[in-house]
């Protein structure tokens, strides 16, 4: 006889079969969340990669010639978007504050801009700030999506980005949490601020 026949509850309890199936992985920290899982996702993905994190400058560093990566992907029809904070808004400014660390946000912002400008005009590939009204939403949850996959990191109190929690989702259906989440991301853009 089957297991889910004897125990239908333990079957149940020990499956995912809700909204939660959409979590492939939780990490405590950002930091903690293996290097290879963010190339494996910037390369596996086809359509879209959506970067709506407040800098987003440790891509530059984490992922091996990340520039290269991003022109290959654009050029060959993926769609690349940054969306950034503005490096000279009062968000950010109340941010450096309350983080108190030497690789000050706008320093990190400006990272993202150096790597950007020097790759130039590439088909595919957009970059904008935030707008000032939302910056305070943005500056408090980053969403990094990957086609149907996307990680998350809502940001605590007064840690940096690697010391907050990570949450790597995949879309399953309509409505789950990574539509929650990337429709956030979106809604962000929609009002954002080209970058000149």
């Amino acid at each position: 006889m089957d297991e889910d026949v004897i125990w239908p509850r333990a079957v149940k309890d020990r499956i995912k079969t809700g909204d939660d199936r959409e979590l492939v992985h939780s990490y405590p920290y950002r930091s903690a969340c293996p290097s290879t899982v963010w190339a494996d996702l910037v390369e596996r993905a086809g359509s879209e990669i959506f970067l709506a994190g407040y800098t987003n400058y440790f891509f530059w560093t984490q992922i091996p010639a990340f520039a290269d990566v991003v022109r290959r992907k654009a050029e060959s029809g993926c769609r690349i978007r940054f969306l950034l904070g503005d490096p000279g808004g009062e968000v950010t400014r109340q941010r450096e504050a309350v983080e108190d660390v030497s690789l000050t946000v706008s320093t990190r912002i400006q990272v993202t801009l150096e790597h950007l400008a020097r790759l130039g005009t590439v088909e595919g590939l957009e970059a904008r700030f935030s707008a000032p009204l939302d910056a305070v939403n943005h500056v408090s949850l980053s969403v990094f999506r990957f086609d149907d996959e996307a990680l998350v990191t809502p940001h605590l109190a007064r840690l940096v980005g690697h010391d907050s929690p990570l949450l790597h989702l995949r879309r399953r259906g309509p409505g789950g949490m990574f539509d929650r989440f990337a429709a956030h991301a979106e809604e962000l853009w929609g009002r954002g601020v080209p970058v000149r």
